[in-house]
């Protein structure tokens, strides 16, 4: 392994939160292992197809391996917050699911942004291995830290200010 590739294996907490008010929110990614912490940039949009992926995977291996008991997705509220300090080790361009039917353990693999001056090998990838109950609860809060951003204009589909916002839709008319 190199030191590109980090694995947490496996977490004691993985979570995902924003911190900030709405339409200002910086969404992050967080693992923990023992006193190791992990902390890294998402996209709110990234939060939300993870969440709605790992859904879909779990069920997917629910049908692959029947004998497998169902994940539940309880999380308590105050647990599922990031843990400070959070410094982010890196932004996320991709994610991904992973899972290790012997171990009965998720993967859930966060790559960097490849920027201009960085090659595909300099690329560090981070697994945060959980369970399955850790990675539905990871989703499930996802999806909730998610909606807790700005309301979403009916007309458009686009977030509204707490002032309103000119809706295309409604030929530049506040809403």
């Amino acid at each position: 392994m190199s030191e590109l590739e980090i694995n947490l294996d496996p977490v004691s907490h993985i979570t995902i939160d924003a911190i900030g008010k709405p339409g200002e929110r910086v969404f992050y990614l967080q693992g923990v292992q023992g006193e190791r912490s992990i902390t890294l940039l998402v996209e709110k949009i990234q939060v939300q197809t993870l969440a709605l992926g790992i859904e879909q995977f779990l069920s997917e291996i629910t049908e692959r391996y029947p004998d497998k008991q169902e994940a539940s997705g309880d999380f308590d509220e105050l647990q599922m917050h990031i843990h400070p300090p959070v410094d982010p080790l890196f932004r996320v361009g991709e994610l991904g699911l992973g899972y290790d039917s012997e171990r009965d353990l998720v993967v859930v693999i966060a790559r960097e942004t490849l920027t201009g001056d960085q090659s595909p090998e300099d690329v560090r990838v981070v697994n945060y291995w959980c369970t399955r109950n850790q990675a539905l609860a990871l989703g499930r809060w996802g999806l909730e830290v998610a909606k807790r951003g700005r309301p979403i204009c009916p007309y458009c589909g686009q977030p509204m200010d707490p002032e309103g916002h000119f809706c295309p839709k409604k030929n530049g008319h506040k809403h």
